[in-house]
């Protein structure tokens, strides 16, 4: 498949952007337990840059280094959390990962078999567990 490559980057920059997004949450955290999520969530899409970038490799193409438009989404979160805490810093962490399965669910639909054995079976997991990780953090969540 042609655009194998580019799906996978369209991911990629998806992950570099959440590992942008959680250095800058990170930077403004104050809570232990929300310091503890966030770093977790950090090395999970680190790991997954890191997967992805290889996969990029194997498909002949050429991995992504930067996160393009979803840098700004994380420039969005810095200036929240820097204004008015981590509180929106977390919300707007939400809405991120909320992409991100979307973003997922969007691409695994062009991958070849193979490609798309290892995304469903590990990289869309880890993602659903880092969305769920966040999501526990909001008071709202309505538990």
């Amino acid at each position: 498949m042609a655009n194998q490559a580019d799906n996978l980057n369209n991911l990629l920059k998806g992950e570099l952007s959440a590992v942008q997004t959680y250095c800058m949450a990170l930077d403004k955290a104050k809570t232990p337990n929300v310091v503890e999520v966030l770093s977790e969530n950090k090395c999970c899409h680190e790991k997954r840059v890191e997967k992805l970038s290889q996969l990029v490799l194997n498909a002949g193409g050429e991995p992504v280094t930067e996160s393009g438009a979803w840098g700004a989404f994380a420039k969005t979160v810095e200036a929240g959390s820097a204004v008015l805490g981590e509180s929106p810093a977390i919300g707007s962490l939400q809405e991120g990962e909320d992409h991100g399965i979307e973003l997922y669910k969007a691409e695994m639909k062009h991958l070849e078999p193979g490609t798309l054995a290892i995304v469903e079976q590990e990289l869309f997991p880890a993602q659903q567990r880092t969305q769920e990780a966040i999501s526990n953090l909001k008071p709202d969540k309505g538990n």
